[in-house]
């Protein structure tokens, strides 16, 4: 268990690839926009069932 040392734990951060900046960039825009889509999905399923339900009789 080498990486459990002081010298073991500086080798294996020596190992990652920190994401660069345009890489953050295109990941971050990739999620928002996953977000926003999700968010709109739920709202329109949402207002889908409230009309259904609606028609139905059951809702206010």
């Amino acid at each position: 268990m080498k990486w459990l040392t002081f010298g073991g734990i500086k080798e294996e951060i020596k190992k990652i690839r920190w994401p660069k900046k345009d890489d953050m960039f295109r990941d971050t825009q990739t999620v928002l926009i996953f977000i926003f889509g999700f968010g709109l999905y739920f709202v329109f399923c949402e207002l889908f069932v409230a009309q259904f339900l609606r028609l139905l009789g059951i809702g206010a």
